[in-house]
């Protein structure tokens, strides 16, 4: 499975045709998106496909994910730790074998490891966690694996290049990643292939 993750940037970030050239140019099996609003709900109109979007609480902005065929369920959400200022939900996809949370965890580094933990509770033995992690340094979460690529993929001014968006995984192999170029937003999109592995690890 090639999953590709990108924080569009709510505010005047990534449009609903950039999101549309990034699925032409990668040919995602599953995208997932962070801060993604209603300006982006007629992706299916213009690039086929499955949709859904869940708001975080109290906000216009939330997750998304975008699949060029059915999930296998719809898509559910659970309630996160609430961060200082923006309480956090995670979105739970199951495609094919593989079931994948999509997040953006709080600032904090104490708290997005707790929410990290949360959602590793809610998980299957196979599973990836992708997305916006606001995370600096080690994820300490047992059982899963840091697969994503190693390059920046936050480019905020003035401020170092960071590498914000991560892919966990459990029971998956990853065969590629790579951040891919960056357009509208002020994030990078990363790209992941994994597979099953023959054995979970612990």
């Amino acid at each position: 499975m090639k999953i590709v993750s990108w924080n569009l940037l709510h505010g005047g970030g990534a449009t609903l045709e950039q999101v549309k050239q990034l699925i032409d140019r990668s040919k995602p099996d599953l995208l997932l998106m962070q801060e993604t609003t209603a300006r982006i709900d007629n992706l299916t109109e213009i690039a086929g496909g499955w949709y859904a979007r869940e708001p975080l609480p109290g906000r216009k902005h939330g997750l998304a994910a975008w699949s060029p065929t059915p999930f296998d369920a719809p898509p559910r959400s659970i309630e996160l730790q609430k961060g200082i200022f923006v309480a956090r939900i995670c979105q739970i996809i199951a495609l094919g074998d593989i079931t994948v949370a999509n997040v953006h965890l709080s600032h904090g580094q104490l708290m997005n490891r707790r929410q990290l933990r949360r959602i590793a509770e809610h998980m299957p033995p196979r599973a990836a966690i992708v997305g916006d992690c606001n995370m600096v340094g080690p994820h300490a979460l047992a059982g899963f694996r840091d697969v994503g690529p190693r390059k920046p993929t936050h480019a905020m001014a003035g401020v170092a290049p960071l590498r914000l968006d991560r892919c966990f995984v459990r029971g998956l192999i990853r065969d590629d990643a790579a951040v891919l170029a960056r357009i509208g937003s002020d994030h990078h999109p990363i790209m992941m292939q994994l597979r099953q592995a023959d054995f979970i690890y612990r």
